[in-house]
């Protein structure tokens, strides 16, 4: 089904009123990031790297950037224009680059393919920073409550990250139905705590006033504008919001985000600066001291929760953005497990889980508190929505026919006060920023090593290739010694002959009484409809060629392709079917296009690269690897 923008629509998305499952789910799942942001925004704001001095100005000016960063990012950039890129209803950088680009973004290059791809690499880095920084800023309400658990908060954080990871193998659909309702509470917690605050300093409302904030941003000085990068913490998630809109669809999350989210985030600001108002010593914990003290312990238990539950988010989306990178020739195959036989987005990466926590842990005891990784907060994140701005430019004037006018607006408006975000940012540098971004240059180099280690291995393999036809002529002409049964040879290029059919024939002097070369497409929208999922084409010889085509965000499956060719008059008998893969050793050639080390990181690999038996799902007794040397 398609909108009046003529963009497809989720399935969650057809309903002309969310569900409260949906609304629920997505109030879980989506929020937990930006949910858990009032735990150490406002005390960064007076008590961090660059704070400011705590008088009623300040405090109202702060107050007011806050909640209009909350209204022009969350409100008018996520929720109104960037969630209208639906790609097939998945959003997520990838799925803006895909329909930035308007071909195949597996075989594309240039700078957008850069953007979006640095734009995801900066993605992990907020993956393994945000687990850090929520877990142990709740964990630190425990200071709070008495010292005497002061020298433990460390240890309590790593043992909690050690069971955040160690729970993954098992799956979040059965979890993930308390996910909304903890959440529920939580941000009912937050508004509860805000009204209670504000009751003692009712003046603090005055701070909804826009002005307010622009007269302090641009009389403060330096200061105001340094304060910015602690005012950005408040804002830190909002990319969430596209990135899981295809799990909720568009309506449900707007309803969560207006209905309990902003008012909960608002209400809680405001209630922290009441109290900042008649307790300035309050700002070592605004969060904590806001609650009466028989609440804190309580609340600490809660705080933990849903700072569990944005890790959760986080780690999910590290899952998804690795299969979309592994589809898309970014990546690496991996082990990918499915942890659900309903939900298709619940998968587990082993590798991917256990070096996020192995990160996460090294960043709990090397920056030790929450405050000190604060100051590494912001500067992935807000690069990863200038991204988000440039893609959305494009996307904007090539399929929704914007003026050029229309573009620089948008692009000023969000574009300008993302730039002055990540500037305010770009000053904590040296106090712990480069590590967000070392991560990101470091996954760059990996994902782009890769694909481009791969696309000099097809150019190799095409060049060297036999031409399909050419080869069919020859097998008429000169017909070698048939066998039974059926050949499967999987092919990267359909108008070559596939290497390790040639091997085959050249070393065992025989081919398949049926032979098939199988191709699997991966397109550049999201899902496949299942009439485009297979072409089947009957060539001469005794020869097929099949195509089975696949979305970014889907897993491909050869034996269900092969299953369906029984609807084309191609039947398989899983006995008598052989599977025959080439396996490529990479050497070193002279005057190749890659620098000495990239070659030797894409070998290495190349060589630790999950095999395609698995990652096809081929059946491992009926399969045949033909090794091949390729020199790039």
């Amino acid at each position: 089904m398609r909108d009046r923008y003529g963009r497809h629509m989720s399935q969650t998305e057809t309903f002309s009123r969310p569900r409260p499952g949906l609304v629920l789910g997505a109030l879980g799942v989506v929020y937990g990031d930006i949910g858990t942001s009032p735990l150490y925004a406002l005390r960064e704001c007076f008590n961090g790297a660059h704070k400011v001095p705590l008088t009623n100005e300040n405090l109202l000016g702060v107050l007011s950037l806050v909640v209009w960063s909350l209204v022009l990012i969350v409100c008018l950039k996520y929720l109104s224009v960037v969630m209208r890129a639906s790609n097939q209803g998945e959003g997520g950088i990838l799925s803006l680059l895909a329909l930035a680009i308007g071909k195949q973004v597996n075989q594309a290059r240039g700078p957008l393919v850069f953007l979006g791809v640095f734009g995801a690499a900066l993605l992990y880095g907020d993956g393994m920073l945000t687990p850090a920084v929520t877990v142990l800023s709740a964990v630190e309400g425990l200071k709070v409550a008495t010292h005497q658990f002061e020298p433990w908060v460390l240890h309590i954080s790593v043992v909690i990250i050690i069971g955040l990871f160690s729970f993954q193998r098992i799956g979040t659909s059965a979890v993930g139905r308390i996910f909304g309702p903890v959440m529920l509470v939580w941000f009912s917690t937050l508004a509860a705590l805000g009204i209670y605050g504000i009751s003692k300093y009712p003046a603090v409302l005055k701070a909804l006033n826009p002005f307010i904030g622009i007269h302090f941003l641009f009389t403060g000085g330096t200061t105001s504008f340094l304060v910015l990068g602690a005012v950005f913490l408040a804002v830190t998630g909002a990319e969430a919001l596209y990135a899981d809109m295809g799990h909720f669809g568009l309506k449900p999350i707007r309803k969560a985000w207006f209905m309990a989210v902003f008012p909960g985030l608002v209400l809680n600001y405001f209630g922290q600066g009441a109290l900042l108002m008649v307790n300035p010593e309050a700002a070592v914990n605004p969060f904590y001291y806001l609650a009466p003290q028989w609440a804190l312990y309580p609340l600490v238990a809660l705080s933990t929760a849903a700072a569990v539950i944005a890790s959760q988010a986080l780690i999910s989306g590290a899952f998804s953005l690795t299969m979309q990178g592994i589809q898309l020739g970014y990546i690496p195959r991996m082990n990918i497990l499915h942890t659900s036989s309903t939900e298709r987005g619940q998968i587990y990466i082993p590798a991917v889980n256990w070096a996020l926590m192995t990160a996460c842990i090294a960043l709990v005891l090397g920056f030790k508190t929450s405050e000190n990784l604060a100051a590494a907060y912001g500067i992935a994140v807000s690069l990863t929505m200038m991204v988000t701005t440039l893609l959305l430019s494009v996307v904007g004037r090539r399929l929704w026919n914007w003026s050029v006018a229309h573009i620089v607006i948008m692009a000023l408006c969000f574009g300008l006060l993302e730039l002055a975000f990540f500037m305010s940012n770009a000053v904590k540098f040296a106090q712990g920023g480069w590590v967000p971004i070392l991560i990101a240059a470091l996954t760059y180099m990996i994902m782009s090593t890769w694909k481009r280690g791969r696309m000099l291995v097809y150019e190799k393999l095409s060049r060297d290739a036999l031409p399909l036809d050419l080869f069919l002529e020859d097998v008429r002409m000169n017909p070698p010694l048939r066998v039974k049964g059926t050949a499967v040879f999987l092919c990267g290029n359909v108008a070559g002959t596939p290497q390790a059919l040639l091997h085959n024939l050249k070393h065992n002097k025989i081919l398949h009484e049926r032979t098939v070369l199988l191709h699997i497409s991966t397109e550049e929208v999201a899902h496949v409809p299942s009439s485009r999922r297979l072409t089947v084409k009957q060539l001469s010889e005794g020869f097929y060629q099949v195509t089975g085509r696949y979305g970014f965000m889907e897993e491909p499956n050869v034996e269900q392709i092969l299953a369906r060719c029984a609807q084309h008059d191609l039947a398989f008998k899983p006995m008598e079917t052989t599977f025959f893969l080439g396996r490529e050793t990479i050497l070193s050639a002279k005057g190749s296009p890659m620098s000495f080390w990239r070659e030797r990181l894409f070998a290495f690999m190349s060589r630790n690269a999950q095999q395609a038996t698995s990652f096809f799902r081929l059946p491992a007794n009926r399969v045949v690897e033909l090794g091949m040397q390729v020199e790039i």
